[in-house]
């Protein structure tokens, strides 16, 4: 009668615990689902291919500035890792990039970009280990180290890198064989914008599974989160290799796109921009850094027309204005813009009681 009493029990816990679980997985799908707001903005995006021919060789810096910020954001704006040294992986795939094209090893531009994805990913797990041991400040100089050791070898080595002359005689060949690169950056533009597209869409696979929402847990409160079982370090090494990958990719995809790679690609300026695309565009979000860096790079490209010697004073005070005015401010205008598209039509996700009444931050 006993063991009775106490199974009974143990099966509405049971029945109860089910019930969240599949509330659980069904917001989960729901605030997964893609918004027509989001739909609107890829389909102005891709529209841009015929709506601005004449635009195409910024167009395809800005899609590549963006898939860059894209893979700053994923460590920042989820992990909370700020780091300086973006630009070690994104250099090292472009110069990976580059070799394996002018000496053949590579034909296949897309396997290249792959292959040079992957090179920059091994290259962020093996720094990982350094770069997590410590606190943030210990981060930034340690993912900065890395990068000018990067740079550095990459200047000494001048007979493989070409050295401050950059690595010339590059030839990149026609994508699948068919779509040959243009010096007008039609093909590039095309190319970088899927490129960015694809890598978008697994990057808010990661974000919006389990896993990203268990980063999202590390960044809020890491004991706590390791007191209910989250393996921290496991979980920011491996979102540390992944945006190592997305910063390969962006590197990669600069070298192919301009068949050239210099020291630039590895100098601090590079993680710096990223920074400020996304005070730009903001963090935590990944439209932050898309947003961003099409601000930051027409704003660039129309302050430089217009006083070519003091572009950066113009672009330092727009940041001090973005200090000033505050990023709550600018995150109330934008909340009232997705309130107007909800009420035009876009259904409203509801949160399972269980996991409290803060509202989830989509898009």
């Amino acid at each position: 009668m006993a063991a009775a009493g106490l199974v009974r029990p143990l099966d509405g816990a049971v029945t109860v615990m089910g019930a969240l679980a599949d509330d659980v997985s069904t917001y989960l799908k729901r605030r997964a689902r893609w918004s027509p707001l989001e739909i609107a903005f890829w389909v102005f995006a891709f529209a841009t291919i015929w709506l601005f021919p004449g635009k195409h060789l910024i167009l395809t810096e800005t899609a590549i500035l963006a898939l860059f910020a894209l893979s700053l954001d994923l460590i920042l704006g989820y992990a909370g890792i700020i780091s300086l040294g973006q630009a070690a992986f994104f250099g090292f795939a472009g110069y990976f990039a580059g070799l394996v094209a002018k000496y053949g090893f590579i034909d296949e531009p897309v396997i290249a970009l792959v292959v040079s994805g992957v090179a920059a990913a091994a290259l962020g797990f093996l720094t990982s280990f350094l770069v997590l041991r410590g606190s943030d400040l210990t981060r930034l100089m340690v993912t900065l180290g890395v990068s000018l050791m990067l740079g550095e070898l990459a200047n000494r080595y001048s007979d493989i890198t070409g050295g401050a002359d950059g690595l010339q005689g590059v030839t990149i060949a026609p994508i699948l064989g068919r779509f040959h690169f243009d010096m007008f950056g039609h093909t590039g533009y095309t190319y970088a914008l899927i490129v960015l597209f694809v890598c978008f869409v697994i990057a808010r696979r990661i974000v919006y599974s389990p896993f990203g929402l268990s980063l999202r847990a590390v960044k809020g409160n890491s004991l706590r989160a390791s007191a209910i079982g989250i393996p921290i370090k496991w979980r920011l090494v491996a979102i540390y290799t992944a945006s190592a990958f997305f910063a390969g990719i962006a590197g990669a995809l600069l070298t192919q796109t301009t068949a050239f790679c210099s020291l630039d690609v590895l100098s601090l300026d590079r993680s710096a921009d990223l920074l400020l695309v996304l005070i730009i565009g903001g963090t935590g979000y990944l439209y932050g850094g898309l947003i961003g860096a099409v601000i930051y790079k027409f704003l660039q490209d129309w302050v430089a027309t217009l006083t070519p010697q003091y572009w950066q004073f113009w672009i330092g005070l727009v940041l001090v204005v973005i200090v000033l005015i505050g990023r709550q401010r600018f995150e109330g205008w934008i909340a009232g813009v997705r309130g107007a598209f909800a009420q035009l039509g876009t259904r409203q996700v509801t949160r399972p009681a269980a996991l409290g009444s803060a509202a989830p931050d989509g898009h």
